[in-house]
């Protein structure tokens, strides 16, 4: 599972060797050996040499998998990918996703869920989540928010414990104040990967819409929160037919054609309108409620670029909300 230890341990590497064992190994037989496989890159003379952040829309599970596989064959190029916490309940695949470079994201609903799932015994039914959510999310910024203790059960809010990697006295701190401060505690780890991405030379994959949809939905704002705080350049990508290669859970991809869509680089004077003239933590209460709009509208910059890119049956759904799983069940 994803604790603060374990993600403080996460190391990447310039040039990921198992990366490398999985191209050769793995995608290089599935996609060279197997017929009717296409995997298509369009504007490539678009990229800049420097390592950018890729935005590109999850239609599948594995649809960065042809995309890492023909950035590292044709030009070179490694990533780092975020990825959800979820992964690493599993050990075999945890272990994976440690060795192939990727960045475990955070979110204050898989702390939840996860600790009460370890604490109680179970999932938090959708009412319970709700009211720990709601708490803990007014509790980051009004450390005097409540909860009705009749809403979930008494242990998870009265036992001492090791809440994945800090210490929970409810004598010295209520349960919302404990998950924001662990939740604090690995953003800032998980934004300190983020520097270490660029400082190595690596490009940054990121699924701005936070889950899988097969059209597109509206981007998070956690892409923009790094990209302005680093002055990076944004490369979005449209990925389209990704989810006829991979229809299902199977890593091995069936017979079709994905096309990757580069579009122009959005660099960092680009976003002028929504430069921060601050230093800001990322990621923090404080910067999302003082600067959320700038975030949000930057990201919805990138994302219309995104629907550009795509052909029409992945471009926004009508209402731009993701058509994957809700709540606490997208968390473990």
């Amino acid at each position: 599972m994803l604790t603060l230890p374990r993600l403080e341990s996460i190391r990447l590497t310039a040039r990921p060797r198992i990366q490398r064992v999985v191209a050769w190994g793995v995608l290089f037989p599935n996609y060279s050996r197997l017929p009717g496989i296409t995997i298509r890159f369009e504007h490539t003379e678009r990229l800049p040499e420097h390592p950018v952040i890729f935005a590109m829309n999850h239609t599948d599970r594995y649809n960065y998998w042809p995309f890492q596989y023909q950035l590292y064959r044709k030009l070179g190029r490694y990533t780092a990918t975020w990825v959800k916490g979820k992964y690493y309940e599993n050990a075999f695949v945890g272990r994976f996703m440690e060795l192939t470079n990727n960045i475990p994201t955070v979110s204050r609903g898989y702390l939840i869920t996860k600790d009460f799932a370890l604490t109680v015994g179970r999932k938090p039914r959708d009412s319970e989540y709700e009211a720990l959510r709601r708490w803990v999310d007014e509790s980051a910024t009004n450390p005097s928010a409540t909860l009705d203790p009749e809403k979930v059960p008494e242990v998870l809010l009265t036992r001492p414990r090791d809440v994945l990697g800090v210490l929970f006295e409810p004598e010295h701190e209520n349960y919302a104040a404990c998950i924001n401060r662990l939740f604090r505690a690995m953003m800032r780890r998980f934004t300190e990967l983020n520097a270490e991405t660029f400082d190595k030379g690596l490009d940054l994959l990121v699924f701005p819409e936070g889950t899988r949809s097969l059209r597109l939905s509206r981007g998070h704002i956690g892409i923009t929160q790094v990209a302005l705080k680093y002055q990076k350049t944004i490369v979005p990508v449209g990925c389209s037919g990704s989810d006829k290669l991979y229809p299902g859970g199977s890593p091995l991809a069936k017979s079709g054609t994905v096309t990757y869509r580069f579009g122009e680089p959005i660099p960092y004077e680009e976003l002028a309108p929504f430069h921060i003239d601050e230093d800001y933590e990322p990621f923090s209460a404080e910067a999302e409620a003082r600067h959320r709009e700038r975030f949000q509208g930057a990201v919805d910059v990138v994302m219309d670029r995104i629907n550009d890119l795509v052909d029409p049956a992945y471009q926004y759904s009508e209402d731009k909300r993701p058509q994957g799983v809700d709540k606490e069940r997208r968390f473990i």
